[in-house]
């Protein structure tokens, strides 16, 4: 006879919000925290492989929670590394191919822990998904290296930068004209020092992300890394077409008017310019992506001997996969996002499939930034409009989707629950497993959605998904998603053991309206020798 494991709406399921009005009032989701308060015991998190290239300057901060003061230590650091002991951060040039098993040890007055970390030095990078954070869905074209400054010092004081989230990506509205060294594109006067913006950013082991495009001009209206004259000047900006920032004036011209390929590529210009400034991701936004100009900048890039992520943007299609898994090591699957349920869920659940045959370390399709928080798209913002349940959905999704996770929100204004969101260690385990697999739908319909994702360890993660309107009892069978023997359950969200299943009981549970639960199965399929009757 099955078993029926059910785990009461009070404890598992998730509530939607009531009352909250004011966009601009920060609103008391307080009772939705679920994820527990990091011990003041050392603990280290964030991914656990890490990929560079030989002689690239490296840059690892080692993800650490627990009261300061703290140091560390690492055995087995490729030769040309050292690790800060003060700071916990590794730097430096590795001088040999290879991969290197190291221990980490961070150490405070309360106790000490270790971690493994393994350091893969050859021709891949972003060997696990990019986590970090991007102006574009907070600021749009009103950022400013204040703003950017302000946002990379939040992810510091708010604990962010302890559970892996290092890159600080500037989007569309910071460039100027050309010139320089290369002549190659300059920031405006809202970027007056892009280099002691990398210096600080590096400084505190966080890594500077820029915006450009393929096209003469970019989407908001800038110039982009081709020209159709060969000394790098644009007619429309002689003619005055522009703002004091050097963007389009739509009040006197289109903006698609400018969103053509030129004659004339300044790829090679620009790619030497931000590996002067010490830039670490490159967004490049165009559409349709086709294999011409990507691989351009993608030569481009390697030829400046800095490792730089490369993330193509956006709605790529799959007919492009084999040119992308071969040039980009992330690339966008969609448009852009908004925070409402429809857009969001309709990005999570019906377009990311498609792709999970092109996911695997180095090579990750990009289903957007996180709507959480307070998001705008400049220059005012408001509190998202997802639901916690639906925000819980959001971080879940694009966690077992093994999606990068790049904030979108204001970093110097999130409240205890977006930070809680934020800062789940054992979420964030999913989404940075080493084995790189997408996480796909297992079964569902149109009111509910159970996804899974094999970890490296042989165990499952399994997220249940109610897709309507109402609560909804959603479980499985372990015997149906492929498990063999007996299995414990852990809720990642609350951290907390919920018992064992047999691999033939069911266990369900109650999921609240847009709702989700998340779950780790584990030990999973342990490869032992079975003997017996298992079918």
């Amino acid at each position: 006879m099955k078993k029926y494991f059910l785990i009461a709406l009070a404890c598992l399921a998730l509530a939607v919000p009531q009352g909250v009005t004011a966009q601009d009032e920060t609103p008391d989701n307080s009772r939705y925290i679920l994820t527990p308060k990091a011990p003041e015991t050392p603990r280290i998190n964030g991914p656990k492989v890490y990929g560079a290239r030989r002689k690239a300057d490296f840059l690892f901060r080692i993800p650490t929670t627990g009261a300061r003061p703290m140091t560390w230590s690492a055995k087995g650091l490729p030769r040309g590394l050292k690790l800060n002991k003060s700071t916990g951060i590794i730097s430096g040039k590795a001088r040999r191919k290879g991969t290197y098993d190291v221990v980490l040890k961070a150490t405070n007055a309360l106790g000490e822990t270790t971690r493994n970390l393994r350091i893969v030095i050859g021709d891949k990078i972003a060997l696990t998904p990019p986590m970090g954070w991007n102006s574009w869905n907070c600021w749009g074209n009103s950022v400013s290296q204040e703003k950017v400054m302000s946002s990379a010092q939040a992810l510091l004081d708010k604990g962010l930068a302890d559970y892996g989230w290092a890159y600080i990506n500037i989007d569309d509205g910071w460039q100027g004209l050309r010139g320089g060294k290369y002549n190659a594109i300059q920031p405006n006067s809202k970027f007056p020092d892009m280099k002691a913006l990398a210096d600080f950013l590096h400084e505190n082991g966080l890594k500077l992300g820029i915006y450009s495009g393929p096209w003469v001009g970019t989407y908001a209206g800038h110039i982009g890394s081709s020209c159709d004259r060969p000394d790098g000047t644009y007619k429309w900006i002689e003619d005055g077409l522009v703002d004091e920032f050097w963007k389009v004036d739509r009040s006197r011209m289109k903006r698609d008017s400018v969103w053509t390929f030129g004659t004339y590529s300044f790829a090679k210009a620009d790619a030497r310019q931000w590996a002067d400034w010490g830039v670490d991701y490159l967004k490049y936004d165009w559409n349709n992506n086709d294999p011409w100009w990507l691989k351009d900048m993608r030569q481009a890039l390697l030829e400046t001997g800095r490792d730089i992520v490369y993330s193509i943007s956006n709605s790529s299609k799959v007919i492009m996969g084999p040119v992308l898994r071969e040039n980009a090591e992330c690339w966008r699957t969609t448009g852009d996002i908004r925070d409402n349920w429809k857009n969001m869920s309709n990005i999570g659940f019906n377009g990311q499939d498609r792709w999970a045959g092109f996911k695997a370390p180095g090579n990750w399709p990009d289903a957007d930034m996180l709507v959480v928080g307070k998001v705008g798209w400049g220059p005012k913002t408001h509190w998202s409009n997802l639901t916690p349940d639906e925000q819980f959905t959001h971080i879940t999704l694009w966690s077992i989707l093994s999606s990068p996770l790049l904030i979108g929100c204001d970093m110097a204004d999130m409240d205890d629950f977006t930070i809680s969101l934020l800062c789940n260690n054992e979420v964030i385990d999913i989404n940075q497993d080493p084995l790189g697999v997408q996480g796909v739908r297992q079964e569902g319909d149109d009111s509910y959605a159970i996804y899974v994702k094999p970890l490296e360890d042989g165990s499952l993660a399994v997220a249940l998904f109610n897709l309507s309107e109402e609560t909804k009892t959603i479980g499985f069978v372990p015997h149906a998603l492929g498990l063999i023997g007996e299995q414990s359950l852990r809720d990642l969200w609350r951290q907390q053991e919920l018992g064992k299943v047999g691999q033939k009981d069911r266990w369900e549970t109650e999921v609240a309206p847009h709702g989700t639960v998340f779950l780790k199965l584990y030990p999973g399929n342990t490869g032992e020798k079975l003997h017996g009757f298992f079918r």
